[in-house]
């Protein structure tokens, strides 16, 4: 089987779709090819997440090369995908889920920001609950460029996900200290640390047996909550499901914690549904 995977040039993106063809190959024996595509998001280095909106940004050039046939499947950080599925795609499944935390980088020798660089309102409402003297600004860029413009002073601190730190093999940084966030502190985004496999609806099949099915239980729970709430990046609203706990946040409610159980994660759109409904939703 040859299969052609579509990823962002990003040195994160080629990361994370070398890893989906090695799992590929060792459960498939499937030999890969990598379609490298530019997003939206990736040119507009200068836009706003918030102003734009921030939805599909980094995933609907990937998500057309499927649709016109240039790719077999296309390889996302899950948290940069939309709750729905373009007609005809789908979600296949889930490498098995890395580090799921935020992680706080401050630049050395700070211990309180006065300035912290994030687009995210997600993690800007949360974080201001930590510092609510702090300014934010918006950083973007690589992780490598916005670790060394924290570490130069372009502002005191950032926020990372824990995942894309460690798939790139960095634990330490000159010049910044890295703090791991509890979700108490930060309730990580909808699928933040799963890398998702999307593709024709017809491929799913042949997929999704060689993909995580641990992660694709927790993950298709907080994508329930994602499709049901709406909104792209301007919303401030995190989901996170460990295996007996939902953490939940919003600008409305604050952060909330439910206990999860089987039948919960049988009936996703079930649960977001009543869950949401308990919540004022």
């Amino acid at each position: 089987m040859k299969l052609l995977l579509a990823t962002r040039k990003s040195p994160l993106a080629l990361a994370q779709t070398n890893m989906v063809a090695a799992r590929l190959k060792e459960k498939l024996g499937a030999d890969c090819e990598l379609l490298k595509i530019v997003t939206t998001g990736d040119r507009q280095t200068d836009w706003s997440l918030i102003k734009q909106g921030g939805k599909g940004l980094f995933t609907a050039e990937l998500e057309q090369a499927l649709l016109r046939g240039d790719a077999h499947a296309a390889v996302h950080s899950c948290k940069d995908l939309p709750g729905e599925n373009p007609a005809g795609l789908t979600v296949a499944g889930f490498l098995p889920r890395e580090l799921t935390h935020d992680v706080l980088v401050l630049r050395e020798g700070v211990t309180t920001p006065a300035t912290i660089g994030t687009g995210s309102p997600r993690r800007q409402l949360q974080i201001a609950k930590l510092f609510p003297q702090a300014q934010f600004t918006e950083i973007r860029g690589n992780v490598d460029t916005r670790l060394n413009k924290i570490a130069r002073g372009d502002a005191d601190a950032t926020i990372l996900a824990a995942a894309g730190l460690r798939r790139l093999g960095i634990a330490s940084w000159p010049g910044v200290v890295f703090r791991p966030l509890k979700f108490e502190e930060s309730v990580p985004a909808v699928g933040q640390g799963a890398i998702a496999i999307q593709c024709r609806t017809e491929l799913a099949p042949q997929l999704a047996p060689a993909l995580d099915a641990a992660t694709f239980r927790n993950v298709t729970l907080e994508r329930a909550f994602q499709n049901q709430i709406g909104g792209g990046c301007q919303v401030a609203f995190a989901a996170h499901a460990t295996d007996d706990t939902l953490h939940f946040f919003h600008e409305r409610t604050g952060l909330r914690r439910f206990p999860l159980t089987a039948a919960d994660f049988a009936a996703p759109p079930a649960t977001a549904a009543r869950i949401l409904k308990e919540l004022g939703f």
